[in-house]
């Protein structure tokens, strides 16, 4: 097993990346002077005077920084994509705060998001704190399982139900009330609402739903109709709602695509200048200060026209495409072994460390803190070969090794881009509320094949290439430490 729980080294130890941006300037491996060589010999062989020759200026540095800057400012681009997608009045969307309810189960087939999970019912919302505070009020959900989360723009996890549960089992939530406040707003709320500061101008609000499958809708919707999202005004009854939604901007781009695809196709000053827009609302956090210093130097700067120097078009392009490569890439301190990887103990508040944000952002939108969730994934069996559903595979979970959770645990397979296969097995995961059949030993195997199976251990696949999701919903600490494995998957 390979595990490394110190901070990602993605941006501060690469012997090709010699910016930090984890440390503040100066920056001593570039000079912006022309190079004046005197050209007295010949001056006095000719009889004339000569005139300095200036070299062109080095862009290398540009480079560099671009690369160092598209990872610190990835989250804040792919949350603000993903807001202009979800927030408005045609299909699929929603006006800002406001709740939208999946009536179903996700759709098998091309997703908008990868690998969704069949076990929850999801409801969403975009809150915007700029005016007065946004009041989300649940219903007790009589032990059913109910996962509610808030993330800032940087995606930074502000507050979340299951992490602030205690003890050995977690089977639902209690009614509560929460205010999500603008940090400069003093006034008062009502008794009983607890308050949740908010350094950025939007909030993503997620809600999960346990769900038992079909005939279990009616009881989800029920929830869902008691939750209750409102500006404080209209939570007090001072104002009333609107009689039409508020009208909202069209986004920069068609929200066609995952956030995720339409954040890869920007080119320099599409990113950037995205990211310009963005930060006045929604700016970092005060010790990130050094990154708004590095990313004037090459021309950005909040709430202004992106200048690029001139003739740095390469060094641009290239330290974009550097960018994208070290988001897509799993820094250090992503918890590896028998061909899973997860994400461990600094998931949801990083601090510092960019790589890991940024990479949290691109592979799992949205993922809470290591008490809310962990998602262990896998593309390669126990001889790292490519999983394909030609094959049957075994997944063996020794007496005591079964996934750790306070909540439950499932396994779901997805097509290679992470949809749901077009089958009518889509929807089927394995977990510990499918009645698993134990070994002697109290041991358990799962059995993963396209091939169906009667048995409850059968976990069925795509026909073609696959990918595995193992998720742990309010995983004890040793999922998180690296202290547990998930097991191989073993082609028999």
């Amino acid at each position: 097993m390979t595990k490394n729980r110190q901070e990602s080294d993605s941006l501060n130890s690469s012997p090709n990346l010699p910016l930090n941006l984890h440390l503040p300037k100066p920056l001593p491996f570039y000079s912006r002077y022309a190079v004046c060589v005197s050209l007295t010999a010949a001056a006095l062989l000719a009889g004339c005077s000569s005139s300095p020759i200036s070299k062109p200026k080095a862009t290398g540095w540009i480079q560099d920084e671009v690369a160092d800057s598209y990872v610190f400012a990835y989250p804040l681009v792919l949350m603000g994509v993903a807001r202009d997608a979800a927030v408005g009045t045609g299909p699929g969307q929603a006006p800002l705060n406001t709740l939208r309810h999946a009536q179903a189960l996700p759709p098998v087939g091309a997703a908008n998001r990868p690998t969704p999970s069949v076990d929850t019912i999801d409801s969403s919302a975009w809150l915007d704190v700029s005016g007065q505070p946004v009041v989300v009020s649940l219903p007790d959900s009589r032990n059913r399982y109910v996962d509610a989360r808030a993330l800032d723009m940087w995606t930074n996890v502000l507050w979340s139900t299951t992490a602030a549960q205690t003890g050995a089992r977690v089977t639902g939530i209690k009614a509560q009330t929460v205010a999500f406040v603008p940090q400069a707003w003093n006034g008062d709320l009502p008794k009983g609402v607890k308050r949740i500061d908010v350094p950025t101008r939007y909030v993503w609000l997620k809600i999960r739903v346990q769900s038992n499958g079909g005939r279990d809708l009616a009881a989800i919707r029920k929830l869902q109709r008691a939750m209750r999202v409102a500006p404080l005004d209209i939570y007090t009854g001072a104002a009333e709602p609107p009689d039409t939604p508020r009208s909202y901007p069209a986004g920069d781009m068609p929200a066609t695509g995952t956030p995720d695809a339409q954040v890869a196709a920007l080119d320099p000053k599409g990113f950037f200048d995205r990211l310009a827009r963005w930060l006045p609302d929604n700016p970092p956090s005060p010790p990130d200060a050094h990154a708004l210093s590095i990313l004037a130097d090459f021309g950005v700067k909040p709430d202004e026209p992106v200048q690029f120097p001139s003739g740095a078009n390469s060094a641009l392009a290239a330290g974009l495409a550097d960018g994208r490569a070290r988001v897509q890439t799993a820094p250090s301190n992503v918890l590896t072994a028998n061909g899973w990887s997860w994400f461990g103990d600094g998931i949801g508040n990083y601090g510092p460390d960019y790589g890991l944000r940024a990479y949290a952002a691109y592979a799992q939108p949205g993922i809470g803190t290591k008490d809310d969730e962990v998602r262990a994934t896998a593309t390669v069996d126990s001889d790292g070969h490519l999983l394909n559903g030609a094959n049957r595979y075994v997944i063996h979970f020794a007496p005591g090794q079964l996934p750790p959770t306070r909540g439950f645990w499932s396994i779901t397979a997805y097509t290679k881009d992470g949809s749901l296969d077009d089958s009518d097995t889509a929807h089927v995961a394995v977990g510990d509320r499918n009645g698993l059949r134990r070994n002697r030993d109290g041991s358990i195997d799962v059995t993963v094949s396209s091939a169906r199976r009667k048995s409850a251990n059968w976990l069925p696949t795509p026909r073609g290439g696959f990918e595995l999701v193992m998720r742990l919903y309010a995983p004890k600490p040793q999922a998180s430490d690296g202290t547990w494995q998930p097991p191989p998957i073993v082609r028999q």
